[in-house]
């Protein structure tokens, strides 16, 4: 593979804290120079036994609607995923996941997000229909808006929480020296929040110096508003559409 368009170029992975080891792998093989920089931090159901005891009722619905990897991985770690529900995924990321675990799941082959998802003629018609959305608390709520207003005899469940990430000077003072040939991976627009407020402003001027690479139009659009202007759309959230977008970059 060519990889001349990463060759000693840093790249920003702001991946929640811990979870970025297997794309950190990916930049290095393509010869760039990965930045850690998470833009949250991920912690389990606030009470597991009553997050797993959930995730078992929730299983017997009808329809499951899974929002992240993250919501898989910590749903897995509750109770085994087993169902004869039909389940859908918010995004490629979230559907790999599902298949680890054996579940071929639906999802919208046009938009990488909520919006996509709910376009999937599977989530039209759900009067009275059991779904359960699986999750973490927070968000913009729009599945949990879209899927009640459509009449599902809706259920979520919280298999994990989405905190801000510590950042402390290392971070900072690594900001401080990118150069604005950077490529800065976005897959999430509440890290993106976090880290505009967690950062001190000089920090801050010079990420947004450098090209974001986005996963969908919605986090092009929060992108742009942040203070970025080099924008490059990806084509999901995956880590290898995120770093070929980073390489087409120029």
């Amino acid at each position: 593979m060519d990889n001349e368009n990463l060759r000693g170029r840093i790249v920003v992975i702001t991946r929640p804290a811990g979870t970025a080891a297997a794309l950190t792998r990916r930049v290095r093989a393509l010869g760039g120079m990965p930045l850690l920089l998470p833009g949250l931090a991920l912690r389990g159901a606030a009470d597991e036994a009553v997050a797993r005891a959930g995730l078992k009722v929730a299983l017997l619905d009808e329809l499951l609607v899974f929002t992240s990897p993250a919501a898989v991985r910590h749903a897995a770690a509750l109770a085994p995923l087993q169902t004869t529900a039909t389940v859908l995924a918010v995004g490629q990321g979230t559907a790999q996941a599902l298949r680890r675990y054996g579940i071929a799941a639906l999802l919208s082959p046009q938009r990488q997000d909520s919006e996509g998802l709910l376009e999937h003629p599977a989530l039209q018609d759900l009067h009275g229909r059991r779904v359960a959305l699986i999750g973490a608390a927070g968000g913009r709520g729009v599945l949990r808006e879209q899927l009640a207003a459509r009449g599902a005899r809706l259920r979520e469940l919280h298999a994990y929480r989405r905190v801000p990430p510590r950042l402390d000077r290392r971070h900072v003072d690594a900001l401080l020296q990118l150069p604005a040939s950077a490529r800065v991976l976005l897959s999430s627009a509440e890290a993106l929040q976090n880290l505009q407020q967690l950062l001190p402003p000089p920090a801050w001027a010079r990420l947004c110096a450098a090209t974001a690479v986005v996963s969908s139009e919605r986090l092009a659009a929060a992108a742009r508003a942040a203070g970025f202007s080099r924008i490059v759309l990806a084509a999901s959230a995956l880590s290898a559409d995120l770093l070929d977008a980073a390489r087409r970059a120029g």
